[in-house]
């Protein structure tokens, strides 16, 4: 199928399908030496994992992480680390209707046509959000390596769901953005938030929203222009997510209201650290870090599979048809994707640093 890894140094191999036997990631050039158990991973997963709340799909797959290789002894031996979720409460029956007629907003016909009708369509195949557990399980594997080797956080939350955007985003509220379903900094936002997703889903809709992912602790000069971007790097792994359909970073499609004077972030010096006053940059300049917090906003659509009844061709016959589509989905993808967007910026991110030699082979002593 290609286009499956991720990474030039530190690699994610993502495979598996929706509706097959599993879903599993390889992560290969972590360096040995890194504290690492399937705990670690089932902390990220389980974040991730559905039929937790009533604003997410009610399918009970329990996402329990096996480690097959690449750990001995509660450490990693810097060979290949192969995870794996096994597929445990799938139910196919109403995905052979979708074969020949394809589901709106959902690439049935694309990847009908790409794969000439070989590729597995249950529950979108390849093509579903089930993969991105693959990308945690990596995530977790990069987030780790960057917190105690480099102290760099990666930090994802919902800002908007629908017309409701949270508030102010103080620090307290971001360690607190998983106590609510909505993973929202904002608890005041967050309630509203649950009831436009759950308003969607007795109209037999959906929503959708925005998550603001925020870096610290990352070091200036981070980035390869001109094609191998910091941001483009990001932004490249993020569409990946299915249901992302833009990226910004900093000030982003606002800067187009602003003058250069207003955008430009002026330089001082705070502790003997050159910083700038204000960050409508989002922590890049040129493709390089600048040392800021790096901040960008993933635009996630409203999720395709609604019950509604939409129209569709009937590929076999070469006629107008209208199909319902009756399920377990998410009325709102927003809240199950927040720890994918963490994942994703921390496989960049730890790539980035193996490749710059930021981050040694060997990260532990024996």
């Amino acid at each position: 199928m290609g286009g499956n890894v991720l990474g030039k140094n530190f690699v994610l191999v993502s495979f598996g399908e929706s509706h097959g036997r599993c879903v599993g990631a390889v992560v290969d050039g972590c360096p040995a030496g890194l504290p690492l158990s399937e705990r670690d991973v089932q902390e990220e997963l389980d974040r991730r994992r559905p039929g937790q709340s009533t604003v997410t799909t009610s399918r009970g797959e329990e996402d329990r992480v096996e480690i097959l290789s690449g750990v001995f002894e509660g450490y990693t031996t810097g060979a290949p680390i192969c995870m794996v979720v096994w597929n445990v409460d799938v139910d196919s029956s109403r995905y052979y209707e979708f074969r020949d007629k394809p589901r709106p907003g959902h690439a049935d016909y694309t990847a009908r046509v790409r794969y000439g009708g070989f590729n597995d369509f249950r529950g979108g195949g390849r093509l579903s959000g089930r993969v991105t557990a693959s990308f945690v399980m990596g995530g977790a594997v990069a987030k780790k390596l960057l917190r105690e080797v480099l102290g760099i956080s990666v930090e994802a939350y919902t800002v908007k769901i629908g017309k409701v955007e949270a508030g102010m985003v103080s620090d307290e509220g971001v360690k607190r953005r998983y106590d609510n379903q909505v993973r929202c900094p904002d608890p005041e936002a967050a309630a509203r938030m649950v009831k436009i997703i759950e308003e969607a889903r007795r109209m037999g809709d959906s929503v959708g929203g925005v998550v603001e992912c925020r870096v610290t602790g990352l070091p200036p000069g981070v980035g390869n222009p001109v094609f191998d971007t910091l941001e483009g790097d990001i932004s490249k792994a993020l569409f990946a997510i299915p249901a992302v359909k833009a990226v910004e970073f900093g000030s982003g499609v606002r800067a187009a209201e602003m003058t250069g004077s207003e955008h430009n972030d002026p330089f001082t010096i705070m502790d003997g650290r050159i910083v700038t006053e204000t960050n409508n940059a989002g922590g890049i300049l040129g493709g390089i870090s600048s040392g800021m917090p790096i901040v960008c906003k993933v635009t996630f659509k409203p999720t395709p599979s609604i019950s509604k009844p939409q129209k569709t061709v009937d590929l076999l016959r070469r006629e107008e048809t209208i199909i319902e589509v009756w399920g377990r989905h998410d009325p709102c993808v927003v809240p199950r994707a927040v720890p994918v967007v963490e994942a994703i910026v921390a496989l960049v991110l730890a790539d980035h640093a193996v490749t710059l030699g930021l981050i040694p082979p060997v990260v532990g002593e024996r």
